[in-house]
């Protein structure tokens, strides 16, 4: 993980913020909210960094790098990526759902369930999703399924997303050239919510699809 990150993440976040800037924040940011392996723990706290150094150059600018674009850089591209996995989860993973759910005992119903488990939770769930690692990145797609309201759910990203980004990029200037500390920071935390919040929110899941009772009845007609 570390190798990856220092030989491969790190020079290629490095030349793509030399190169174009606040656009590489933005784009970066829309990998990683794509659920592709890009960590924001990684490339905000480092852009960060730049927004307190003062001999760094925003080449597209021509000036130094602030913090208010560079958070709207971090939140944009994040939405767009967001967009992008929602749209996934609503025009291709719902019909094939609604075509072959039954082979793994997800029915209509369901999916009914899960739209008006959405419809109602559906906000707070993603909002403090943004916080939780894998999860960040993964709701996105059983909020597509669940087809949660676009815009609702465009607003509860971006609230959570410019929560996050503004801590991260926020650290990272404070910290200047110690950067990384961040990520050592967080590293417990990131752990906690993991083995918290992943299991919790699949039993809720779960729980409201109504796997759970079917699992109880299958066991009782075993016993």
């Amino acid at each position: 993980m570390l190798s990856w990150l220092d030989e491969v993440l790190i020079p290629l976040i490095t030349s793509m913020y030399e190169a174009v800037g606040y656009l590489g924040v933005a784009i970066a940011m829309a990998v990683d909210a794509s659920s592709f392996p890009v960590p924001s723990e990684f490339i905000l706290p480092f852009a960060g960094f730049l927004v307190a150094d003062p001999t760094a150059v925003e080449p597209l600018t021509g000036g130094r790098w602030l913090l208010i674009p560079t958070i709207a850089a971090a939140t944009l591209g994040g939405l767009v990526g967001t967009w992008g996995a929602y749209a996934i989860g609503a025009y291709g993973g719902r019909p094939l759902l609604n075509r072959f759910g039954r082979i793994v005992r997800i029915d209509p119903a369901d999916l009914d369930r899960a739209d008006a488990f959405f419809a109602r939770h559906g906000g707070k769930i993603v909002f403090w999703s943004r916080f939780i690692p894998l999860l960040r990145t993964a709701i996105s797609f059983p909020a597509g399924i669940a087809r949660m309201p676009l815009g609702r759910f465009l607003l509860y990203s971006a609230v959570g997303s410019l929560v996050w980004n503004t801590a991260l990029i926020g650290g990272g200037a404070a910290l200047g050239q110690n950067w990384e500390q961040v990520k050592d920071w967080l590293k417990p935390l990131d752990t906690l919510l993991l083995i918290v919040g992943v299991p919790a929110l699949i039993l809720v899941g779960a729980w409201r699809l109504g796997i759970l009772a079917r699992l109880r009845a299958w066991r009782n007609r075993r016993g």
